[in-house]
């Protein structure tokens, strides 16, 4: 692939939430979790594990426990000025998209593998923490999966793991107590196109040798961003 067709598949990439039945293809599968076995990670640690979920009823218990915990996320969303409120948790949320989707990559981390890192970094506060080596890692397996699947002509999207819907997709995909439960990626063929995407420009945000102060942005400037990307969605 040449770079101007990796940055086209990077810009037409979009989150799916609504899904057609159309089966996905083992072959096709399995080289989405190619992709993710081939991250990066610090010290080669590879603490990734993958729980691959086809059966509905399954799902469909996900997406049960999934409205339940969503509720408190809903409460709590409300205590925020309205036009900072995100912009799925406007009002309680029903029976999720992906629900549907023929296949769910259930995207498990083992913490025991930072052992692998240099242990000075275990024990200061780095960028993100000290596991910030770890959740780098787990997010790089879970990016290099989106971006294949848009490859093979897939949708997939990025749903993130709250504390309280972790403890019961555990119980549910009897996920050991040492693991967690990072990620969860729905994977099938879009029931409908993406809209246009948007990212800030290159200029507003690249230094050269140091950092342009002119392009520093106020608490202000940070408030008004969210509002215009939210006024952006559907």
């Amino acid at each position: 692939m040449k770079i101007d067709e990796f940055l086209d598949l990077l810009k037409k990439r979009r989150s799916v939430r609504v899904f057609k039945p159309t089966p996905v293809p083992d072959d096709y599968l399995m080289k989405v979790l190619e992709a993710g076995r081939w991250a990066m990670s610090g010290s080669n640690a590879q603490p990734w594990e993958y729980i691959i979920v086809k059966n509905q009823e399954t799902k469909n218990r996900l997406a049960e426990v999934w409205v339940e915990t969503r509720l408190h996320a809903y409460n709590m969303e409300q205590t925020r000025r309205e036009d900072l409120r995100h912009h799925a948790l406007l009002k309680p949320q029903g029976i999720p998209g992906w629900k549907d989707a023929p296949v769910l990559i259930v995207v498990c981390g083992d913490r025991r593998t930072l052992q692998t890192t240099v242990l000075y970094q275990n024990f200061i506060t780095t960028e993100g923490g000290p596991a910030s080596v770890y959740i780098k890692n787990m997010a790089n397996t879970v990016q290099n999966m989106q971006i294949a699947a848009a490859a093979l002509g897939l949708g997939s999207q990025w749903l993130s793991i709250d504390y309280i819907f972790e403890q019961k997709v555990r119980a549910i995909l009897e996920v050991p107590d040492v693991l967690e439960i990072h990620t969860m990626i729905p994977l099938g063929y879009p029931a409908m196109a993406g809209g246009p995407g948007y990212r800030r420009e290159l200029h507003e945000f690249v230094h050269q040798e140091k950092y342009d102060r002119s392009k520093f942005r106020s608490d202000n400037d940070i408030l008004n961003y969210i509002i215009r990307i939210y006024d952006m969605k559907p």
